[in-house]
């Protein structure tokens, strides 16, 4: 009877279940510290600036608009852009906050 599979190609059980998990596991390792994890403190810190915001803060919008926070709730931010315009945004569209402090009043 012909063989075609000699036998001396055929692994283990045991060495071809650790062959596979092995390279799975860092796999995953490098996704979470290359992907996973920056993202998760980059919304941390994000999440961090708009619930720290406050009336009188100068922000810039993602669409780059530049104003300072007259009324703000939960979810709304109203911007004034200059001394008569004002705006509604929906608070997610916060860019970034400008900081104030280095400013003279």
């Amino acid at each position: 009877m012909l063989q075609f599979f000699p036998a001396a190609a055929q692994a283990p059980a045991g060495n071809s279940l650790l062959g596979i998990v092995v390279p799975l596991v860092i796999m995953f390792a490098v996704f979470y510290f290359l992907l996973i994890r920056p993202n998760q403190k980059k919304q941390k810190t994000r999440t961090s600036m708009l619930n720290a915001l406050k009336k009188g803060d100068k922000i810039v919008t993602i669409g780059g608009l530049h104003g300072t926070i007259v009324e703000l709730t939960d979810d709304v931010v109203v911007l004034r852009v200059n001394d008569v315009t004002k705006l509604t945004f929906d608070r997610n569209a916060i860019s970034h906050s400008i900081n104030t402090s280095t400013e003279t009043a």
